[in-house]
This record gives C-alpha cells, structure tokens and sequence, in this order.
C-alpha cells in the first residue's frame, strides 16, 4: 500500500468514525486496506463480494461523505474486493469494482470470464474458470451428526477425485442444509490440491441452458468437447434434468465419457435417486453406481456451532444467550439460520444498538411463522402465569413449589400442542431445562387431566383461549 493513500484512507475513517456506532466501525471499516491513490481517486481493498455489497448498501453514503470532504468534490472510491485469498506462492486475487456499481456488481473491463464454447483447448485460462465459490472450504463447513457421512465421503473424495469407490458421490438433502457449500467445498480442496485439475461447478439449469444455446447456435460439438475435457465436474440440483430428454441424452454420454475415463462427477439432489422422478432408468442406474449421501437437519450443537463461525467469519461479537436463543428457535435449516443472522446485523448496525437477546427476539418475528401467530411460547407463558396468579419469572425459575410447578407443566403442555418448537426449545425457553423434563411435564398434565375434574376444566378452559388466537 502507498504512503500517500493510507493518509487518506486514515482521514476517511476520522469522518467515519463520527458517523457510525464503535461496534459498526469496528466490524466494517477497519477491515479494510488501502490500496493505492491516483489523482482524486482512492482504491481500497474489502476481503469479499458480501463486505463490498453490504458496505453498498448500507454505509454508501457516509463512504461518500469521507471521500469528499478528504479528496473534495471530484474524489472518487474504488474497491478491490478480494475473490481468491492465495497462499504463500500466489498473491490474492482482487476484482475491481467503482463505487456505486453493487447494484450492477459486474467486473470491471478486462476482467470478463470468457463463456466455456470461446475455448476450444484446454489451458491455463480454463483451470481457473471453475465457478467456484472460494469461500466455500472444509474449515469453513460445519460437521456435525446430521452430516457426517457426507463430509467424510467429500473429503476423501477431493483427496484422490476418481479413484475412490464414490464416484458418482451423490449428495441430497433438503432446502439449505448446506449441499452447494460442501460440494463446492470439494471442488475448492481439489482444484488447491498438487495436481493441476479442471473442475467445473454448474447448475443443472445452466447446463441445460448452455445446451440448448448451443442447438441454436449449431455448436453440440464444442459443448460436448468442453465438458468432456473436464476432472472434476459439479452439477448442482440434478433432479431439474426431469422431463428435459435431449438433456438427459446428453448428458448420458458426458457422464459414460467421464466415468469410463476415471474423472470424478459429483452431484446433488433434493431427494436419494430411487425418488427422483421424470429421469431416464439408465442415468438413475448409473447414479447408483457410487455413493449416495445424506444431509439431514442440524442438531442444535451443530447449530451453535455455525453461529459462532459464521460470526467469527464476519468479526461479530453475539452475547452467548443470543446464540442458543436462535440455536434453539431456528431449527428449520441453515440458509433460514443464515438470513436471520444477517436480519439481526442489519438491524443493530442501521439502528445504532447493541446485539441482544430482544433484538433477537424482534428481529426472529419476520422469520418463524409460529412465533408471528399470537400462540407462541410467550404467549402462553403470560396467559398461564395470569390465570393461576402467579409471576411470569417464576415459571422459569427453580422453584419448586406445587402451585408453580404444576403452572409449568401446562404452560409445557400447551407449548408441545400449540406450537411447533422442538422438545429442547421449550425447554430452553423455561429456564433452559432439559427435554426429558418436557416429556414428563406433558404426561403429567394428562395424567391429573384424567383423574382430577376440576384441573381438567382449567386446562380446557385455557385451551379454547388459545385455539380462538390461533384462528
């Protein structure tokens, strides 16, 4: 970096610094590094496409105002956003882009990636136009029992692309449960590897796409050449090859040329191959021929887990309540656990406070559905603490007093029948008690609802309070 640009670059941030809240200060500006001063113009370098596109879109204006009143009114601010963070023989790879352009957010001239049919011969070029995500890696991809096999399999797999027994790996799961990054996560390990390989990520969608421009085009021929040239090849979201049979015919061939000449195919689908639906019986059969993995829902260890790396990879501090309070209530998948962590960044940051558990808490209602119905646990836990005259604290406290005991076990029972939060987030949300004790609370209550009139009339009358609000 030049003298002369970090000069500036530290006048800037004294403007800053009078703009933005220390926490967004710390997290946002001073990871980034100034790069170089031409004239009027101050190039600085953010360490990905999300810093550089969350820098755009909430702090453009007062980076505008720093520029100005540093390089007066015809300062202009570049960004050098890192895409390819290098080892120790390779320096970084920057992509160039002008302020104001996140809305565009296309490489500035001479860093266009020529389309796959522009090159007729394999060379140094295609080796590095993998599509490849580079912040997609192993250390970064969470393992935890939902996902064990899965990972174990990728990773020997990016050790010897090929050779193992699981080829075609076939990875399926439901919606954002974490199948691109970990087979993206094969790729990066591969194409890093000694060897120099050709590994291609793509869409199914784009394959078919780029197919069917290339019947129009009257180029099958370089499309076929192109993808048989490649080592590794990545197809995301395999089941939209249903109902599309000249696709699949193609594709059929691809997959035999690859195969037959020890080159890895990976691959991921929403369900195992015997459910896929609208596929030709003998590109099913050939999806057999390797291994089929599963991911399932993340547990709620591996839940924290991802929390704390994520935050870790965006220099965010969350107090350790705020975690398990959205490890316990996120329990769908991780993409869902992802934008809620962003949400809540978001509104800390634009707003001007600190993270914490009732921002959390605000922040969650635009995301769970059934803490946006008026029947959640909350809910119920007010509504159940008045009708038996008891303070609201207390149900989440130690105590073990009969007449507060008993208020907890139904206000337990009532959340296990009107909500859908899992055994353990119930729990959490009474005082971080265990799931057994969730169990045992339900059980009980219909155990005196059957033996005890007068106990079953209070729960019944609690009861229809609570399926009115959930009309």
């Amino acid at each position: 970096m030049s003298s002369e640009a970090s000069a500036v670059w530290n006048e800037c941030l004294r403007v800053i610094e009078q703009h933005v809240n220390e926490q967004s200060f710390s997290t946002w500006f001073k990871p980034i590094q100034p790069v170089k001063l031409e004239g009027s113009s101050l190039t600085i370098q953010v360490p990905s496409q999300f810093f550089y596109e969350w820098l755009e879109d909430n702090y453009v204006q007062v980076l505008k105002l720093a520029i100005k009143s540093t390089l007066g009114q015809n300062g202009r601010l570049e960004y050098a956003v890192v895409v390819d963070k290098g080892n120790s023989s390779n320096q970084p790879i920057a992509v160039s882009y002008p302020q104001g352009n996140s809305s565009n957010k296309k490489p500035a001239p001479g860093s266009e990636v020529k389309t796959p049919f522009e090159m007729q011969s394999l060379d140094a070029d295609m080796l590095t136009q993998s599509n490849l995500n580079p912040n997609y890696t192993f250390s970064t991809y969470i393992e935890g029992d939902c996902n064990r096999l899965a990972r174990s399999a990728g990773f020997a797999v990016a050790t010897k692309p090929g050779i193992t027994s699981f080829n075609p790996l076939m990875v399926y799961g439901g919606v954002g449960l974490g199948k691109t990054h970990l087979v993206q996560a094969i790729g990066n390990e591969i194409k890093n590897g000694p060897e120099e390989k050709f590994v291609l990520y793509v869409s199914s969608e784009k394959f078919v796409n780029q197919f069917m421009d290339s019947i129009k085009d009257g180029n099958v021929k370089s499309f076929t050449n192109f993808y048989m040239q490649v080592d590794v090849l990545i197809i995301d979201d395999i089941q939209f090859l249903a109902g599309k049979d000249r696709t699949q015919e193609m594709f059929f061939h691809i997959f035999n040329h690859l195969h037959q000449s020890k080159k890895q195919i990976i691959m991921t689908s929403d369900c195992p191959p015997r459910d896929l639906k609208g596929l030709e019986e003998r590109l099913l059969s050939r999806f057999k021929w390797g291994l089929t993995a599963d991911l399932q829902m993340p547990d709620f260890e591996t839940r924290v887990a991802i929390i704390r790396r994520k935050m870790q990879s965006e220099g965010i501090f969350i107090p350790d309540d705020v975690v398990e309070y959205l490890a316990y209530t996120v329990d769908t998948n991780v993409r869902e656990l992802e934008g809620i962590l962003i949400s809540l960044i978001a509104h800390a940051s634009l707003n001007r406070v600190e993270i914490s558990l009732e921002l959390a808490k605000t922040v969650i209602k635009n995301f769970i559905k059934d803490i946006e119905t008026e029947v959640g646990i909350d809910f119920i836990q007010k509504s159940v603490s008045e009708y038996f005259s008891i303070q609201l604290e207390d149900l989440k406290a130690k105590t073990r007093k009969k007449e507060i005991v008993i208020a907890r076990q139904v206000a337990m029972y009532f959340s296990k029948e009107f909500t859908n939060h899992s055994l353990k987030s119930i729990g959490y949300h009474f005082g971080g008690r265990d799931h057994s004790t969730v169990i045992h609370a339900v059980q009980t209550v219909n155990d005196m609802m059957e033996t005890d009139a007068s106990f079953r009339n209070s729960v019944n009358e609690l009861k229809k309070k609570f399926k009115i609000r959930s009309y």
